[in-house]
């Protein structure tokens, strides 16, 4: 199927192929048309799955044939996302398949001056992009109204409600017109996220894509036990031996992003970190070099495992196992995506074992155990070049010193 079929206004057909969209995937397929059908949908798809380009595409088709029939102006779509980085990516895509259209798309989210963002909803926007904060901040300094929401989009919302945001969206509810067109999205579906989107659309369609396969067929996984001290020894002699290779590395805690950037420094290795504590500007900057392969090595906690459309990924790390079974899906979904080939490694340590069972129930199939002989894992410890662990190697350079200056006094 092509996406002419769908009907879809020209400009915007013009943007698709523009952007190298050569056919829709499966969430597409599903869910364009009765998006444009202004039926509710209710959808889970794995991260991917094309899922973003499954709802921008029908709400751009809607929205700029009303604007052609001269509809009242204001803001018509609303799109609330759990984080910063989703609502820049979401609001990329927007503009970037509606930009041969008259409509315009604003994100908004926190960590910023929001007088910018004020000036451009004066301005005029047709989508709003934002998350819950900066949202709320606004409608209470009533720069935002949102009484002519025709479409409202739910994106990654057991995200949002992993991060504590069902209240927020609640109220959010009361403020909006009872009749909406309500698009529900989340990569995974448990009895809280039911209800909740069972409160908010109305005779909804009902897609799920791939239920018993969470992962993309185009990662291959790998499991190493690892001691968890060994660790960043193990990781480095990896990015050693993949010199050109884009490496994405997850880690559980924020401190441990910044520990382990450091241990690879000692050993001169770059690498960016990309987590809570970093300002706005700081975390733009570091998937903007990531991004741009200006720096081949991101270390990350889960807030980058949701959403982030990341190009080319090579290799997934996880230099932690994640807290929750679901979210190795949402890590892992960064590599191989598309058509391209991917890998995911994950360093488990002793005590780690139960997570990784609760993974393998998760995904309802076994990950590869990577094995090592005791003289192969001797060898990563003594690979690296960290002299300020390495003192075996020190105390066998220190004997043939001496050897050295003995034999010179002679």
């Amino acid at each position: 199927m092509k996406f002419e079929e769908f009907r879809i206004h020209p400009q915007i057909l013009k943007s698709i192929y523009k952007a190298g969209f050569k056919k829709p995937t499966d969430i597409q397929y599903k869910a364009i048309p009765p998006i444009l059908n202004g039926e509710d949908v209710l959808a889970i798809a794995q991260t991917g799955t094309g899922k973003t380009a499954a709802f921008v595409l029908p709400v751009l088709d809607l929205l700029i044939k009303r604007k052609i029939a001269n509809r009242p102006s204001g803001i018509k779509c609303l799109v609330m996302v759990p984080t910063h980085e989703l609502a820049v990516q979401i609001t990329q895509v927007f503009t970037q398949l509606g930009k041969h259209t008259s409509l315009t798309t604003l994100g908004i989210f926190g960590g910023v001056e929001q007088e910018p963002q004020i000036q451009q909803l004066e301005s005029g926007v047709d989508i709003l992009v934002a998350t819950p904060g900066r949202l709320f901040d606004l409608v209470s300094q009533q720069h935002l109204k949102l009484q002519q929401i025709e479409i409202l989009i739910l994106d990654e919302a057991d995200h949002m409600l992993d991060l504590g945001f069902i209240e927020d969206i609640r109220q959010l509810i009361q403020r909006l017109p009872r009749k909406r067109q309500t698009l529900f999205f989340s990569a995974t579906i448990d009895p809280t996220i039911k209800k909740l989107a069972y409160s908010l659309v109305h005779n909804p369609i009902r897609i799920q894509i791939s239920p018993k396969d969470p992962v993309s067929r185009n990662v291959e996984h790998g499991v190493i036990f690892v001691a968890m001290d060994d660790k960043r020894f193990f990781l480095e002699r990896f990015i050693q031996e993949h010199p050109k290779s884009k490496i994405l590395v997850f880690v559980r805690t924020r401190v441990r992003a910044e520990r382990v950037k450091k241990a690879m420094e000692r050993v001169g290795i770059s690498s960016l970190t990309i987590h809570g504590d970093k300002g706005q500007q700081e975390r733009f900057s570091a998937l903007s070099r990531f991004r741009d392969n200006e720096v081949l090595i991101l270390i990350a906690t889960d807030v980058s495992a949701r959403g982030i459309d990341i190009e080319n990924v090579d290799y997934v790390i996880n230099y932690d196992l994640p807290e929750k079974a679901e979210n190795y899906v949402h890590r892992v979904g960064r590599t191989g995506r598309g058509t391209r080939k991917g890998q995911a490694i994950s360093f488990c340590s002793e005590e780690e074992k139960e997570v990784l069972q609760q993974i393998e129930l998760f995904l309802d199939a076994p990950v590869a155990v990577w094995q090592l002989t005791q003289t192969e894992y001797a060898e990563t410890l003594e690979f690296t070049q960290d002299t300020s662990y390495n003192w075996r190697k020190l105390l066998e350079e220190d004997d043939v010193s001496e050897l050295k200056r003995k034999k010179r006094k002679k």
